[in-house]
């Protein structure tokens, strides 16, 4: 069997195993390792086994993640997700939609220091839902709004996204990072506009709130101070060379767990429940880059990364239509897969090749990350609206579905705009 065959027979396997519920980490390593041995031998597969692992949990570029991942936990754990949707809601609350306007900008602020998409829609469906529902908010929509809201947090920096990608293609994270932020205010603008388009249209989905004083606006600010001292810590300080993207993190942690201790929100319980979260989630995502690592050695000895860039490269369309064709390929995948995984398994071999056809590094990252949100809240996985499911049983899947595909839409215009004007996301690295 040539490489070629064999490349396409282990990425059915991967499916098929997938589908038979093995989780998506083990199912990379054991075609991975089988698809490594039927080439290179069963020796050295077993030498892969044994080694590959030990190298991705001990590589030094992955110890920030757990940093990140911990500072986000410290801060969903100390409350500062409940007190950014309160200062929100008390400034747009008053307004038709204005609830739902909260929800974004709240979900937007929390992503700046929490980097993970699943854990900023689990928060603010705790923490939004039932406001937005007490107020009269139809719950399909209110759940949409949710889901789309956790989106941001793959796009604003810290994102976790953000730091694989920038790990996997030795890109400079940090200016990856600084790269997030346009296109996550821009972001945050689509859905705020949506909402205003979804009110005006049906005013009595999202009905208008009680105004708040003047002087009750401005004492809801007084409990967002800690999510900018961090968000600035953090970006300042890689911005202007003071830290790496690693001491950036480790200072995020300690930053949130001296805030959450001054502000008496960490205790001895809460300390011990964040370290157990953390470890699970960084558990979870080291389990996918382990079985990502396996399967990547596999695609390596197979050659099938030079082969599909030389493909493309070659293809008889402009640039652009092979864009167009590889964005539409990874909407459908992060509509089927767990996102995470797509990134770890694609993106080594779908990147080189679009920077081989020209395209900025830095630019197709955030065009693609921005992509792969699409399919967290995209029929028929979507892993925000399966998370908000868990959470409020009461809401269907289907009225979620329904709920998130305004969104949906005003992020493939989002796309558009950002593949048509490069300079939305190069300007700010451009000043680094």
């Amino acid at each position: 069997m040539d490489h070629s065959t064999l490349a396409v027979v282990a990425f059915i396997a991967l499916f098929v195993i997938m589908a038979l519920r093995v989780p998506i980490g083990l199912a990379m390593g054991i075609v991975g390792v089988a698809g490594f041995s039927f080439v290179a031998g069963t020796n050295a597969g077993l030498n892969l086994l044994v080694n590959a692992p030990v190298r991705t949990m001990t590589a030094y570029t992955l110890s920030v993640l757990p940093m990140f991942i911990l500072m986000g936990v410290f801060a969903s754990v100390g409350g500062m997700s409940r007190e950014l949707f309160q200062a929100s809601n008390a400034w747009f609350g008053h307004v038709r939609g204005g609830l739902a306007t909260a929800t974004v900008l709240a979900s937007g602020g929390f992503a700046a220091i929490n980097g993970s998409s699943i854990a900023c829609a689990a928060t603010m469906t705790r923490v939004a839902l039932p406001e937005m529902e007490r107020a009269g908010y139809k719950p399909g929509l209110s759940a949409g709004i949710i889901a789309a809201g956790g989106t941001l947090g793959v796009i604003i920096p810290p994102s976790v996204f953000l730091l694989l990608y920038g790990i996997i293609t030795e890109q400079n994270v940090a200016k990856l990072f600084i790269a997030g932020i346009v296109p996550g205010l821009l972001a945050i603008a689509f859905y705020v506009g949506t909402i205003q388009i979804l009110a005006r249209r049906s005013p009595g989905a999202m009905p208008a709130g009680p105004r708040v004083s003047l002087p009750e606006r401005l004492s809801s600010l007084r409990g967002i101070w800690a999510i900018l001292l961090l968000f600035l810590i953090i970006i300042v300080g890689m911005y202007g060379g003071f830290v790496t993207v690693t001491e950036a993190a480790a200072v995020g942690a300690v930053g949130a767990f001296l805030i959450g201790v001054a502000r008496r929100q960490l205790g001895a319980r809460a300390v011990l429940q964040s370290l157990v979260e953390t470890l699970r989630i960084t558990s979870s995502i080291f389990t996918i880059a382990i079985g990502a690592t396996l399967f990547g050695y596999f695609l390596a000895v197979t050659r099938v990364t030079q082969n599909l860039t030389q493909f493309l490269v070659e293809l008889p369309v402009s640039p652009y239509m092979v864009l167009a064709l590889v964005l539409l390929v990874f909407i459908i995948l992060g509509a089927l897969m767990d996102e995470l995984a797509v990134l770890l398994l694609t993106v080594p071999i779908v990147h080189p090749a679009m920077v081989a056809l020209g395209f900025d590094p830095i630019w197709f990252t955030l065009v693609l990350v921005t992509t792969i949100t699409v399919g967290m809240i995209a029929p028929p996985v979507g892993m925000n609206v399966f998370v908000i499911n868990s959470i409020a049983r009461h809401i269907s899947l289907t009225d979620i579905y329904r709920g998130v595909l305004p969104f949906v839409a005003a992020d493939l215009v989002r796309i558009v705009l950002l593949c048509a004007f490069p300079a939305l996301i190069l300007f700010l690295p451009g000043l680094m």
